[in-house]
C-alpha cells in the first residue's frame, strides 16, 4: 500500500512538472513601425515576398498555414540578389493588434495583410507577393530538371526513415552526400524540421539552399528561356497581386543580375529571439528592433552572408569577397 501511495505521489509530481513546463508565457509587446511612417524603399531595390502554404494543393479561398516565408530583394543599382527568410513560428502583432504566430496571418486575414504586417516588423515596404503550394513548388523544381542538394547524415537519416528517394525508381536515400532531387523530394527536404537539431531555423536555411541553387542554374539562361520561366511561374501560382507586367519587370531585373553573388539572411538573427510557450504552442519571441537593425545593415551593405552549417546550426554573419 505504501508503495502504491508513493507511486501515485511520483506520478502527480511528474504531471505537475509537465504542466508547469508547458504553461503559457505572456509575450512582451511587439515593437513595430507604423506603416505610414516606413521609410521609402532604397533606390534600385525591389522586394518580392515568396510564400508557400502547407498544402500540396490549395485554393485561394481555403489557404493553409504559411510554411515558407522568403523575401527576395533584387538590387539593380548595387548589383545584388538577397534572400531573407523568416521562421514560421515567429510572434508578430496581427492586424487586429493581438500577438500571434506569423504562419496564420495569410490564411486568417490575407496575403496582402501579411505583406503589411511584415512591412511594419521589418521596417521596409513590401507590396508584391506570390503564394505557392507544395505541388507548385514541386512542379517548378521539375521544370528546372531537379536540383542538386548535399544532405547531412541527419538529413539522410530522415529521408531513409521515411523511405524517400531522390527520384522515382531510384534507391532510397541512406547516407550523407550530394543527390539530384526531383521536385517532390526537394519539397520534402525543405520541410525537414528535426534534422541537425535546427528546428524552424534550419528549415528556413533549407528553403534558401534550394532557391539559391535554382538561381545558380539560371546564370546561363537565355532571355527567351527567362520569359518562358515567367509563364511557368504564373501558371503555378495560387495567389499573387503581381500582374503579367509586374512579373515581366521582375524577370528583367533578375535577368540583369543573373551573374551576381546570392546573399542570404535569416530572421530572427542570432541573439534576437528566445523560445516560449504561448497559446499552447512553442513559439519564438523576437527582438524586432534588433532584427530591423540587422536587416537594414544587410540591405545597405555588400556581401553580407549567413554562414550556416551542421556544426554551427544557427550560423553567424561573415563578410566574403565571393562565395
Amino acid at each position: 500500500m505504501k508503495k502504491l501511495i508513493f507511486a501515485l505521489c511520483c506520478l502527480a509530481a511528474v504531471l505537475l512538472l509537465a504542466g508547469a513546463a508547458s504553461a503559457d508565457t505572456q509575450p512582451q509587446p511587439v515593437s513595430t513601425i507604423p506603416y505610414d511612417q516606413l521609410p521609402p524603399v532604397i533606390e534600385g531595390q525591389h522586394h518580392y515576398l515568396l510564400l508557400c502554404v502547407d498544402q500540396w494543393t490549395a485554393k485561394p479561398t481555403n489557404l493553409g498555414n504559411t510554411d515558407g516565408i522568403m523575401l527576395v530583394t533584387l538590387d539593380t543599382r548595387a548589383h545584388r540578389v538577397m534572400l531573407t527568410t523568416l521562421s514560421r513560428d515567429a510572434l508578430v502583432e496581427r492586424p487586429d493588434g493581438v500577438i500571434g504566430r506569423v504562419t496564420y496571418i495569410a490564411a486568417n486575414y490575407s496575403p496582402e495583410a501579411l505583406c503589411q504586417v511584415l512591412s511594419t516588423h521589418f521596417g521596409i515596404r513590401i507590396e508584391k507577393y506570390i503564394l505557392f503550394n507544395f505541388g507548385q513548388i514541386r512542379d517548378i523544381v521539375d521544370y528546372f530538371g531537379g536540383v542538386d542538394v548535399t544532405l547531412t547524415a541527419n538529413e539522410a537519416s530522415y529521408m531513409k526513415r521515411n523511405e524517400v528517394r531522390p527520384s522515382p525508381g531510384e534507391p532510397i536515400i541512406s547516407r550523407a552526400g550530394t543527390y539530384h532531387l526531383c521536385g517532390r523530394t526537394a519539397v520534402v527536404y525543405m520541410r525537414i524540421r528535426k534534422g541537425d537539431n535546427g528546428g524552424e531555423l534550419m528549415r528556413s536555411q533549407r528553403m534558401r539552399t534550394v532557391l539559391s541553387t535554382l538561381a545558380d542554374m539560371c546564370r546561363e539562361i537565355t532571355y527567351e528561356k527567362a520569359q518562358d520561366l515567367v509563364n511557368v511561374i504564373m501558371s503555378e501560382t495560387t495567389l499573387s497581386n503581381m500582374s503579367l507586367t509586374d512579373m515581366l519587370a521582375a524577370m528583367e531585373q533578375a535577368y540583369t543580375l543573373r551573374g551576381c553573388t546570392i546573399e542570404e539572411l535569416r530572421l530572427p538573427v542570432e541573439g534576437a529571439y528566445h523560445g516560449i510557450t504561448y497559446a499552447g504552442m512553442s513559439v519564438k519571441e523576437i527582438d524586432w528592433a534588433m532584427c530591423r537593425d540587422s536587416l537594414n545593415r544587410y540591405l545597405q551593405n555588400s556581401f553580407l552572408v549567413l554562414n550556416s552549417t551542421a556544426d554551427d546550426e544557427f550560423g553567424e554573419f561573415e563578410t566574403f569577397d565571393d562565395f
